[in-house]
């Protein structure tokens, strides 16, 4: 398949690009700088160069693809009507090739809120973070839309790579003091982004169209087990209105208690996660 990647330099995008290439499909990607043009073409992606800010400036040079995957957002404070924009374009692009294209719209686990003692499925209703509020019509855009075959991913919490959440605790360590949003006995469902990029790839090449996938390898683990596997010396607990203040309003998800299933990705598309134990993960990565 030709697939046309946004977001592929990302902590999940880096793994997504080389999950596809390994099975065998052509990349286009999308890059907005020399940077990360030439990360991409390294990688073995054709690069489009443009910006999802400015769809018009690059949609004319799209060529015909057999699938999307977008991964592309950067929490700024005008996501949501980037993102719109986005699909306002790309969606009537799709619609006007000669064949049918897939497009995988990311969803996130913030959409479905604080599940405490209840572990979420994908048919569990939506009870979104306020900042990603606008995801949800979003991605039903996409699994409602009758010019492309849509699916929704859902990633968990994703860690490993070059990126995802465990950074900040190991930059948090090396100042003595890891931090914690809300409590540490908050559980955060896990994913390394390894296995997550097969989820995707699967979910492309074998997914029914308008369905919707939940990433989680681990459904749920105290944040406190977490950080406590970074040796840090000290531990400082932050309110969701501190971390909220100092990243954005999206960072009030790092409070957000939940677990969430990935069996039905497990059952229906074969997906077999392998990095089922974080804290083993923590460790080798701190010690290579």
């Amino acid at each position: 398949m030709r697939v046309f990647l946004l977001g592929g330099t990302g902590s999940i995008g880096t793994p997504v690009l080389h999950e596809l290439l390994r099975r065998g499909h052509e990349v286009v990607a999308l890059a907005r700088s020399d940077v990360s043009a030439s990360t991409l073409e390294r990688h073995g992606a054709h690069v489009l160069r443009g910006d999802i800010a400015a769809p018009r400036g690059w949609l004319s040079a799209l060529p015909t693809v057999d699938g999307v995957i977008h991964l592309a957002c950067d929490f700024a404070s005008d996501m949501a009507a980037v993102d719109r924009g986005l699909l306002d374009t790309l969606l009537p692009r799709l619609a006007s090739q000669p064949t049918r294209a897939r497009f995988l719209y990311t969803g996130g686990c913030w959409l479905f809120g604080a599940t405490g003692d209840r572990i979420a499925t994908e048919d569990t209703p939506f009870a979104p973070l306020a900042a990603f509020a606008w995801m949800v019509p979003h991605l039903q855009r996409v699994l409602d839309s009758d010019d492309v075959d849509g699916i929704v991913v859902h990633p968990a919490m994703v860690y490993g790579g070059e990126g995802g959440i465990f950074r900040r605790f190991a930059r948090d360590a090396q100042s003595g003091a890891v931090r914690i949003v809300g409590d540490e006995a908050i559980r955060w469902p896990l994913v390394h982004c390894d296995d997550l990029a097969k989820l995707y790839v699967l979910a492309l090449e074998a997914a029914p169209r308008r369905s919707s996938w939940i990433g989680t390898a681990v459904d749920g683990m105290p944040v406190g087990r977490l950080a406590r596997a970074f040796d840090a010396a000290d531990f400082l607990i932050l309110s969701p209105d501190t971390i909220a203040a100092e990243l954005g309003e999206w960072a009030r998800g790092y409070a957000c208690d939940q677990q969430l299933s990935g069996a039905r990705a497990r059952r229906a598309l074969g997906w077999q996660p392998v990095h089922l134990d974080p804290i083993a993960d923590i460790h080798q990565w701190l010690h290579q």
